[in-house]
């Protein structure tokens, strides 16, 4: 068990259990000293997918809710491709994608939900690079999607 491990516990964070990809793709790829993290959709501990439309039938709250989620399962799947989450070196880039009606504006105040759990965790390590952007749609009608890149060491 390593500081990250500790950090989890003291906040009293349990990461969710793998999810198995949608389709023919990996959770995520390393090269190098970077992993490149795919997308991942809120899914909470319950099993619960959070889907909506913000600006419709989602609340930013609900929004943020979302992107937290997306965040543990990205922190699930980064530990499920290089064993230890104390390997990480800096959160690189996260592209946050919102469900959105065109009008919405408030895409940044949702996807803080991730970027403030990184922070939470990691300190400075997890300031990030970051866009977040509105969508027509997302598959299966979720609230946020969340993809990342990751430096690690060995």
């Amino acid at each position: 068990m390593g500081a990250i491990d500790d950090r989890l516990r003291e906040l009293g964070i349990t990461l969710p259990k793998p999810l198995r990809p949608v389709a023919n793709y990996l959770p995520g790829y390393r090269v190098g000293n970077l992993v490149f993290l795919s997308g991942v959709g809120p899914r909470t501990s319950a099993g619960e997918l959070i889907s909506g439309k913000l600006g419709a039938d989602c609340t930013v709250e609900r929004g943020y809710e979302a992107a937290r989620w997306c965040g543990l399962h990205l922190l699930t799947n980064l530990q499920g491709i290089v064993g230890d989450l104390d390997k990480v070196v800096h959160f690189v880039k996260l592209l946050g994608m919102v469900n959105a009606t065109p009008d919405f504006k408030d895409t940044p105040a949702v996807i803080n939900g991730c970027s403030d759990l990184l922070v939470e965790i990691f300190g400075e390590r997890g300031k990030h690079g970051r866009s977040a952007v509105g969508m027509g749609t997302l598959p299966f009608g979720m609230a946020v999607e969340i993809e990342g890149i990751v430096e690690v060491r060995d």
